[in-house]
């Protein structure tokens, strides 16, 4: 088992950063991919972006791209997520995932075997 915990959310101007953090327990060394979705009521969750745990290959979303940075300290096994010029539509709640085989179909939940309880992030135009 896995178990992760984000922190880090919550309320921001528009225009404004935030850096969540993902901080992974457990099994961690049967991990192979850990990403970010998001989530609004009424709405299925979406996906954010993906880092395989292995490589350097990062895969954004392309309404984040430009704006969302993910990065890793392995030493920590805590992922983080930072989100510059941060918009009105970007308020969700934020989750994190981990799955233990990567897979190209990284964009949908299913790749994913854990997910953390959500941290919620607001920004206010």
């Amino acid at each position: 088992q896995v178990q992760l915990v984000e922190s880090g959310g919550g309320l921001v101007q528009a225009g404004g950063s935030l850096r969540l953090s993902c901080a992974a327990s457990g099994r961690t060394f049967t991990v192979s991919i850990m990403g970010w979705f998001r989530q609004t009521p009424g709405k299925e969750r979406e996906f954010v972006v993906a880092n395989r745990w292995s490589g350097i290959n990062t895969y954004y979303a392309d309404s984040v791209k430009g704006r969302f940075t993910m990065s890793r300290d392995i030493a920590k096994n805590t992922v983080y997520l930072q989100m510059n010029n941060l918009q009105p539509e970007d308020t969700a709640v934020y989750y994190c995932a981990a799955g233990i085989s990567w897979s190209s179909t990284y964009q949908r939940l299913g790749a994913y075997d854990y997910w953390g309880q959500g941290t919620q992030v607001t920004v206010s135009s």
